[in-house]
């Protein structure tokens, strides 16, 4: 793994959090941003491949991504390794160890990454005083397992063609709503093929000429800094899959 930067005091005020400023997430009152820019520690620097948290571990923080793309993971005994999941801004890491007591699955970096560090055992104090920010989390804890039943349907049922084209499309419309793009401009997702390949569950060889067969209908492009998505309408027909509509979205 790649080293990690030192934890460094706030540098981004809460009242100036660049995600409040985007229509996908709902603002705080007040109160809340009050509470939460006391609850806050500081920030913390992740380059590309650091470990962010270890299954097994009892960590002491919890973290919303503010800026950069990470992911959840776990490894089998003889190394083989599943993506659950992948964090965007807005997303909380480590809610699990709150419940769990000790991590079921690990974070890594997937590239440059700023995550906001909230102490864990002032999380009852949110509870308590907050009623209104303790259902965001319901709420975000309610999305995720939303997310993964799609995921365990996509590995259980679709081809590895409608897997790949769920996959891109699916971070296509999270990236869409945390990043805008002016229109007719692209976003490229910064996976490698290893990565699809241990999110859908196939060997390397199956994963190169599944996208490939999406690239030669003109769906995507590889790039050597991962994958542009050309037609998104494209694949969410292949996925035969549409996001589902939601309201202003919270974050902690």
């Amino acid at each position: 793994m790649a080293s990690s930067r030192p934890i460094i005091p706030p540098r981004i005020p809460c009242v100036r959090c660049p995600l409040r400023r985007l229509d996908t997430f709902r603002d705080f009152s007040p109160p809340e941003l009050d509470f939460i820019a006391d609850f806050k520690l500081g920030e913390l620097i992740a380059d590309p491949g650091m470990s962010i948290m270890g299954e097994g571990e009892r960590h002491p923080q919890l973290y919303t991504v503010l800026a950069g793309w990470g992911f959840r993971y776990k490894i089998l005994e003889d190394g083989r390794r599943q993506i659950l999941n992948y964090l965007l801004p807005g997303d909380m890491v480590g809610l699990q160890g709150n419940i769990m007591l000790e991590m079921q699955h690990s974070v890594e970096a997937l590239t440059r990454m700023t995550l906001c560090m909230f102490e864990r055992e002032r999380l009852i104090e949110l509870y308590q005083r907050h009623p209104s920010l303790a259902y965001d989390i319901t709420w975000l804890a309610a999305r995720e397992e939303s997310m993964l039943d799609e995921h365990l349907l996509s590995i259980g049922r679709r081809s590895a063609a409608e897997r790949a084209a769920y996959l891109l499309v699916f971070l296509h419309s999270r990236a869409k709503s945390t990043a805008p793009v002016q229109a007719g401009q692209s976003i490229t997702l910064p996976l490698t093929q290893q990565h699809v390949a241990d999110t859908l569950g196939l060997s390397l060889v199956h994963t190169n000429k599944t996208l490939r067969k999406l690239a030669d209908q003109g769906l995507i492009r590889w790039l050597d800094r991962g994958c542009e998505v050309i037609n998104a309408e494209g694949l969410h027909q292949v996925a035969e899959w549409w996001p589902p509509a939601e309201s202003k979205r919270p974050f902690i």
